[in-house]
């Protein structure tokens, strides 16, 4: 069993020494599926255009140049512009491990002694074997994010408005996005601070690198460090392979950490401190990661207050807010809600394959005067619920059932926004009991078409019942 499992590996060994090809074949072709060989190095491009290879096994030296290890560096080079996530093992002698320690600083991965010992050749192979998937799962994981954020784009066009609260915000994301500088978002729930950071993302220089969201709310205090700083295998109980954390993950983009507000005082000192170094050690490991982030950070808690109280840092809160932007709720820009209640309709009308031509200018006036404690969340759901239950072409006020108490005509904001929170639940019950029947009770395509992670909505199936 273990043989069939290590048997999956591709190698190219490229080395001028016949036997010591023929012997490294007959060793490792037990270890590995493919092992191929190769005496001329001037073939390289021609093997690597044509084939993938797991790990490159590559002499220093070959015969028109036999001690200074210029055509090593020259192949290594090479290699490493046809392939740049290639991994490549060099081959030298005693005498060259300066020159090899510096061929690693060029971008080989690691470099084993001739003649080798053959457990310490496999070791080596089986390390370089797992640095090489996670370079693969990297680069898959920067693909998808690509194509999520095309998707994103396309399906929601960015940030919808046009009133001066939402035209003043855009003012300042323009300002911000093209810097490095880290951003607090604040803002009621359902405000849509994951698409405001998204937006500062998507404008910024490293727009072709990965955004990571860390939903700090789901982190559970004893796996927060393996979440975000990574673990070695074996650390723990649970760790069965070594494990980047969402910060090395995010190397080179932009890192969103939202809920921020809901970490305990030890985690706060625990990201300060990383913050402040801009390194990560891996849980289990002593060696210290550089870390380069855009840091993004969001929240619907009073930070400010919170440190008064001492349930925030100050510290911490100086690290992350160099800007901040303050999302305006759907109550102080009641202008965008026909703009946002005409986009919603013509997504749900798609989604649902249904024909609701328009929103009444009746329903529109009384959307408007509705108080919203879900902001636009709240909006999204209840244009779902009335183009789902609707038979007419054209929606009124009665089907979004908007209580009329709740109206900022009548009744105290308290009151409003209490009974406006209990329908809110209504709905999100209803929603989440009809896409769990959809999906045949498959939580993770559920919570995708909800716009949940599966933590969320487990807390919301507790919270509901269901």
């Amino acid at each position: 069993m273990v043989e069939k499992i290590q048997k999956t590996g591709r190698i190219l060994i490229v080395d001028d020494n016949e036997d010591l090809l023929k012997a490294a074949k007959i060793f490792l072709k037990r270890h590995f599926l493919i092992v191929d060989l190769e005496k001329n190095p001037e073939a390289i491009p021609s093997l690597l255009h044509n084939d993938t290879y797991d790990v490159i096994l590559l002499d220093m030296n070959f015969t028109k140049d036999v001690s200074s290890g210029k055509e090593g560096y020259y192949w290594l080079e090479k290699i490493l512009e046809i392939d740049p996530s290639a991994v490549v093992v060099l081959i030298t002698a005693y005498g060259d491990v300066q020159m090899a320690v510096k061929a690693i600083k060029a971008g080989a991965t690691d470099f084993v002694l001739k003649p080798w010992e053959n457990e310490k050749l496999l070791a080596t192979l089986f390390s370089a074997m797992r640095l090489r998937e996670s370079k693969m799962e990297v680069e898959t994981l920067k693909s998808k994010q690509k194509e999520i954020n095309l998707k994103i784009n396309d399906s929601y066009d960015d940030i919808i408005g046009q009133s001066p609260a939402i035209r003043k915000m855009f003012e300042t994301i323009d300002r911000v996005a093209a810097t490095d500088a880290n951003v607090l978002i604040l803002g009621e729930n359902g405000t849509g601070k994951e698409m405001v950071a998204r937006a500062i993302h998507n404008n910024s220089s490293r727009r072709d690198q990965v955004f990571i969201n860390v939903d700090l709310g789901s982190v559970s205090e004893t796996l927060f460090e393996s979440e975000l700083f990574g673990h070695k295998k074996g650390s723990f109980t649970d760790a069965k392979e070594d494990r980047a954390g969402r910060f090395e993950i995010a190397n080179g983009g932009t890192l969103f950490l939202d809920e921020i507000g809901n970490l305990s005082m030890p985690l706060q000192a625990k990201l300060l401190a990383v913050l402040q170094n801009r390194k990560v050690s891996r849980v289990g490991s002593n060696k210290e990661i550089n870390i380069d982030i855009r840091l993004l950070c969001a929240t619907n808690l009073p930070l400010y207050d919170m440190v008064k109280e001492n349930k925030f840092r100050q510290d911490l809160l100086y690290r992350i807010n160099t800007i901040e932007i303050e999302l305006p709720p759907l109550r102080d820009r009641f202008e965008d809600i026909p703009l946002l209640s005409n986009h919603f309709l013509q997504h749900y009308n798609k989604k649902y394959k249904k024909n609701v031509g328009k929103i009444s200018e009746a329903a529109l006036a009384r959307m408007q005067k509705h108080t919203w404690p879900g902001n636009i969340r709240e909006l999204q759901h209840s244009l779902e619920r009335a183009v789902i239950m609707s038979n007419s072409q054209v929606l009124q006020p009665e089907d979004f059932n908007l209580n009329s108490q709740s109206q900022s005509t009548g009744g105290s904001d308290g009151e409003n926004v209490l009974l406006d929170q209990f329908k809110l639940e209504d709905v999100e019950k209803i929603l989440i009991r009809k896409v769990l029947k959809k999906y045949n009770g498959n939580i993770t395509q559920a919570a995708s078409e909800l716009g949940l992670t599966r933590s969320s909505l487990y807390r919301r199936l507790e919270k509901y019942g269901l």
